[in-house]
């Protein structure tokens, strides 16, 4: 069925009254988008990378992750523009590829592919250690356990890596989602569990009688000097790959030009003072005890900040069993939860970018492959999956982290100087957000990013001629190793390919027609949402009806869905199997209704209750028109959750159309027990019955102490004005038999939703619904939109039931 609002592409109409858009569907919030970030941002690395962090700066870390935060806004500001101009998924790597020249893009495109394949390797291998801990913890294994004689510590948090990127990549092939409300309690429970960290922590921290000691002494604040300091900000510089995240759902937010700048500057506000305070809690908190210094192979003696750096990815876990209840099963459930949140993400962002860079012939075709039925990147995602396997089974924790470190920096340098490359070769680009007092923020930034590099190298132990072994050389060489390779590839295949794609392209004209909207100056405006093509002739002649007499003209929507892993641009290859749809009821307006305004409209998108909603809002539609087959009851759903979700949350009045047999319209029953909801059953009842000739039943079924029953006929018929009218009053029936039992006489039931609480389960009400599946005629439920008053009211009556 439906999208959300987005880029218009072509438009083909029927007749001169109309036509077919095609759009890409927005339904991300500001509020969704920065807690994307947010989520990316304080994943797995605050809790892997604190410990390995804190043994390079000391109690400096603190001020470095200040100052990190100081770094990255130089790459901010670049993103916020350049995400709110091209708000596409691909993020830098289409930047870079539209400003740079040649091999610039590919580049761009193949370390971003590597940075976010690397970065899900760090989350695989933390969640195999935090899950192996766990189950030390438990008792379920003892501290040195080995198992089969072969399986030991590092064995089994390699396996479990392996095990969880296999398990997310066939997640994310079948076109599973972690939803937007799950994702924004994912990263609420993250940010609560890390707030009780902190309170804890603070509280251990001032009541121990020395701790000023933990910070300016023993032996300095910055015991590895600027070097440590400089290092520990390249080595979590990571944390700030949650841009990238950000732009590349660009394609799928709402009013991007405005929410993407806000949701980056959002992200970055919000982090870097959780980072601070966490390094400050878990220095100041934990305590050099035996059973640890032992653990970490120090004296008892040692300072607190080379204790973290000598337990590593679990020295946060330690400083939470210190000073928190039940500290170190809690920060292990919430730092697995962040790990497996960051896998989801990254095994798609790298997906993404793997599959636009097939798309763009940057990498073989087998890339840009579509799944026919799951309609996923398929290829992109196992491909991506295998590097990820790769990256984590070899190389140590420290390596993995430095590596992706190197590449998003590189990665940030590239784009910083595409914004100011851009002010000077894309002058007229639509910026909702300009970088101020250019070019001097892209070029501090890039500055700044170049200084990284090599202090992150020494600092975890590169020396020049020496340290093979060290994290930081193999970093480096595994650093250098990708970009060989990628010249290998560039010159031996892409460059060729791009090139063969530009001639292809080259002949395309794109033509483009106004939308009926713009051509109408009827007073209001009806959307007919259509998926099933046997729907089409009825929901059209009840849309007519209508459309008359309301004065209104008339919107036909039908939605392509894709997964959450494919790029809402990729859904344009299956547009034509909804075209048909589309399609056959414009012809249909055509032949029958030439004199309304009639026009198509196919959105692409990942939700298709969502893509209504979002259609009914953007598009100001006064009514929507669905059609329901009837299908039975499900305990999570009343009518089906498309229906469910658009009735109850829709802006706009509302007619669902249970589809019964075709056919004249001689007919038709309007049971009634007053209020707004049948008012409105009312009018459709009259703008039905006119063109029609129909006869109307207004039927009333009262109760024992109901005395209202003449009243409210005698209002209704007069809604009925000019239409043959007959009143009946039934005293004391069984109202939902009474109805379906009359329903047989008639062609149509038209009845307004009940006064029930939306709160508990109910969309039109019991009555309705219950006459909607056994009446044997149609049957079209009515909901009159009353406005914020009405929800205020539902909610307090809800809320004093529930009391």
């Amino acid at each position: 069925m439906t999208g959300d609002s987005g880029v218009s592409e072509t438009s083909v109409s029927t007749d001169a009254s109309s036509d077919v858009e095609t759009e890409l569907s927005r339904d991300m919030s500001l509020f969704d988008i920065t807690f994307i970030g947010v989520g990316a941002m304080i994943g797995a690395g605050v809790f892997a990378l604190t410990g390995f962090a804190a043994g390079l700066a000391g109690p400096a870390l603190t001020l470095a992750f200040f100052l990190n935060g100081f770094v990255a806004l130089f790459t901010a500001v670049s993103y916020a523009e350049l995400g709110a101009a091209f708000p596409e998924a691909g993020g830098g790597y289409l930047w870079v590829k539209e400003a740079l020249v040649d091999p610039n893009g590919f580049y761009a495109g193949w370390m971003s592919w590597f940075a976010h394949a690397v970065a899900c390797s760090l989350y695989a291998v933390t969640f195999g250690v935090f899950l192996t801990e766990f189950i030390v913890y438990s008792g379920v294994l003892s501290e040195g356990f080995v198992l089969l004689g072969f399986i030991d510590r590092l064995l089994l948090d390699k396996v479990l890596a392996v095990l969880m990127v296999s398990l997310f990549a066939y997640i994310n092939y079948r076109g599973a989602e972690e939803t937007g409300k799950a994702g924004v309690i994912v990263t609420g429970i993250k940010v609560a569990i890390l707030g009780v960290f902190v309170a804890f922590g603070i509280l251990a921290t001032l009541n121990t009688p020395d701790w000023p000691t933990k910070f300016l002494g023993h032996p300095s604040f910055a015991p590895n000097g600027v070097i440590g300091i400089i290092g520990a900000m390249g080595f979590t510089y990571i944390a700030f790959e949650g841009y990238e995240i950000i732009v590349q759902s660009g394609e799928e937010v709402v009013n991007p030009g405005e929410n993407i700048p806000k949701a980056v500057f959002y992200s970055l506000a919000i982090v870097v003072p959780i980072y601070i305070l966490v390094a400050f809690a878990a220095i100041g908190g934990i305590s050099v005890v035996p059973e640890l210094a032992q653990r970490a192979g120090l004296a008892a003696d040692a300072p607190t900040w080379q204790l973290l750096g000598n337990l590593g990815e679990l020295g946060i876990i330690e400083a939470a069993g210190q000073f928190v209840p039940y500290g170190v099963p809690l920060l292990l459930i919430a730092g697995l939860t962040a790990t497996m949140s960051a896998l989801n993400a990254t095994v798609y962002s790298s997906s993404r970018v793997s599959f636009a860079m097939g798309r763009d012939r940057a990498l073989p075709g087998i890339f840009d492959r579509i799944h026919p039925e799951k309609r996923t990147p398929h290829w992109a995602i196992l491909l991506s999956a295998v590097l990820i396997i790769l990256m984590a089974v070899t190389l140590p924790i420290e390596s993995v982290a430095a590596s992706a470190d190197i590449m998003f920096i590189l990665l940030f340098v590239q784009v910083n100087w595409t914004v100011i490359k851009m002010r000077k070769t894309h002058p007229d680009l639509p910026r909702t957000f300009e970088v101020p007092y250019m070019p001097w923020p892209p070029l501090i930034g890039i500055v700044l990013q170049f200084l990284l590099t090599p202090f992150l190298l020494s600092a975890l132990g590169m020396e020049i001629g020496l340290g093979p072994d060290s994290h930081g050389f193999i970093a480096l060489i595994t650093t250098v190793l990708w970009m060989g390779l990628g010249i290998a590839v560039y010159y031996g295949y892409s460059e060729r390919k791009e090139e063969e794609k530009l001639e292809e392209e080259a002949p395309t004209v794109v033509a483009e027609q106004a939308p009926a909207s713009e051509r109408s100056s009827r007073d209001q405006r009806l959307l007919v949402p259509i998926a099933n093509p046997e729907s089409v002739e009825q929901l059209m002649r009840t849309a007519f009806d209508l459309a008359e007499e309301r004065d209104a003209d008339i919107e036909v929507v039908s939605v392509v869905t894709v997964p959450q892993q494919t790029p809402l641009s990729e859904g344009r290859q299956f547009v034509s199997e909804e075209r048909e749809v589309i399609d056959s009821a414009l012809e249909f307006a055509a032949e029958e209704r030439p004199d309304i305004p009639v026009s198509g409209k196919i959105r692409i998108g990942h939700d298709v209750s969502r893509a209504i909603l979002n259609t009914i809002e953007q598009d100001n539609i006064d009514i929507v028109l669905m059609g329901w087959r009837g299908r039975g009851r499900r305990a999570d759903y009343v009518l089906g959750s498309n229906v469910d979700q658009i009735v109850t949350q829709a802006r706009c009045d509302v007619l669902v159309e249970r589809m019964g047999p075709t056919g004249e319209v001689n007919s038709i029953l309007v049971p009634t027990a007053g209020g707004p909801h049948a008012e409105f059953a009312a009018e459709i009842a009259h703008a039905i019955a006119v063109p029609n000739e129909a006869r109307v039943e207004v039927l009333y079924i009262s109760t024992t102490t109901d005395e209202n029953g003449d009243t409210v006929l005698e209002e209704t018929a007069a809604i009925l004005d000019g239409v043959d009218t007959d009143t009946t009053l039934v005293e004391n029936g069984d109202i939902v038999k009474e109805i379906v039992d009359r329903s047989g006489g008639h062609d149509i039931t038209i009845m307004g939703a009940s006064r029930e609480s939306l709160l508990e389960q109910l969309v039109f009400g019991a009555i309705p619904e219950e006459v909607g599946r056994r009446a044997k005629n149609t049957v079209i439920m009515a909901k009159r939109d009353l406005g914020i008053t009405s929800r205020v009211t539902r909610w307090f009556r809800g809320y004093r039931r529930r009391r």
